[in-house]
C-alpha cells in the first residue's frame, strides 16, 4: 500500500481548469470580478449573488493554517501507512479556504496562524497532482 493505492480525484468540467494548473505546479482559483473576491470550490456560477462572471485566476498559494486533526487511525484503509495523517484546512492568502494534507511536519509542529507553503504532489499514472502543504 502507499500513496498510490489512495483513491485519487475525477476531474470535472467545472473543476478541470483547477486540476490543469496543478499539473503546471500552479494554483488556479476562480474571481468574481462582481462581487470582487476569489471563489472555491468551483462552480459555474457566483455565490450569492449567481452572477456568471467566474474567471480563473494564478493565485501565490500562500496560506496559513486554519485548523487541523492529527489522525492516528486511518480515514481508510489506503492511508494505514501514512500515520499519522495531518488533515487540515488552510486559508489562502486571497481569502478562501482548502481542505488538504499538511506534509513535512509533526505533530508537535503545527499551530493554527501559522504560515504554509503549497507542495505538489505528481501521480502520473493517476494523471492527477495532487496540492499539499507544509510549513513556510
Amino acid at each position: 500500500m502507499g500513496d498510490f493505492d489512495r483513491p485519487m480525484p475525477i476531474p470535472t468540467p467545472t473543476t478541470q481548469p483547477f486540476w490543469d494548473a496543478l499539473a503546471e505546479h500552479k494554483i488556479r482559483i476562480q474571481y468574481s470580478p462582481s462581487t470582487q473576491r476569489y471563489v472555491f470550490y468551483p462552480r459555474v456560477l457566483a455565490p450569492g449573488t449567481l452572477a456568471d462572471d467566474l474567471q480563473w485566476r494564478e493565485i501565490s498559494g500562500a496560506a496559513s493554517l486554519y485548523t487541523f486533526t492529527v489522525a492516528y487511525r486511518p480515514v481508510a484503509p489506503h492511508f494505514a501507512d501514512n500515520l499519522p495523517q495531518l488533515l487540515a484546512v488552510v486559508q489562502w492568502d486571497e481569502g478562501p479556504r482548502f481542505s488538504t494534507e499538511i506534509v513535512n511536519a509533526e505533530p508537535a509542529d503545527l499551530e493554527v496562524g501559522m504560515r504554509l507553503a503549497p507542495v505538489f504532489f505528481d501521480y502520473p499514472d493517476a494523471g492527477v497532482t495532487m496540492l499539499r502543504y507544509e510549513p513556510a
